[in-house]
């Protein structure tokens, strides 16, 4: 499982020496992404480097897996009342139609909320700094965050696993 933290940098050239830094120390450039002011990314940021703005996959996760939860706590419900006559089929259909349910509104919701970089670090990101996000394993982490540092990027108080972040 991947952790991801974050690091603020002054300008871009301070995150590409981050970027440098943790690629050296053997992170991979699919698990460096940046986040900056709109104005900052339009005009110097690559598209590939940028960090999706809102909570879209992470809620669709959650969502399934409520949703997911609930149809097939309705379905089991629903199989142990004889009257209403749903099989063990049926209750699985019913997890699926929930989960399936849960991922939609779960998308439609998170398309519309900020990531929680963004949130947590609305701060840093308005005074014009660029984070520097590194999604990697504990063991990389503890090789990588060293090295980062050294070239003057400023760690931030955030740890979380990247598959509800």
């Amino acid at each position: 499982m991947k952790t991801r933290c974050v690091f603020s940098t002054p300008d871009l050239a301070a995150a590409r020496a981050a970027m440098t830094a943790a690629r050296e120390a053997g992170i991979d450039d699919n698990d460096i992404s940046l986040v900056a002011r709109e104005d900052i990314e339009l005009e110097k940021i690559p598209d590939h480097l940028m960090q999706g703005r809102n909570d879209f996959y992470p809620a669709a996760v959650r969502g399934g897996i409520c949703g997911g939860g609930t149809g097939l706590l309705l379905g089991l419900i629903a199989v142990a009342v004889p009257p209403l006559g749903v099989t063990l089929a049926g209750a699985a259909a019913m997890t699926i139609a929930g989960a399936a349910f849960g991922t939609c509104i779960g998308e439609m919701v998170g398309f519309e909320v900020p990531d929680v970089v963004s949130r947590k670090f609305k701060d840093e990101i308005a005074a014009g700094r660029i984070l520097v996000v590194i999604d990697a394993s504990k063991d990389k982490l503890g090789v990588a965050e060293p090295a980062v540092a050294r070239t003057g990027a400023t760690p931030l108080p955030f740890r979380a696993h990247t598959a509800l972040t």
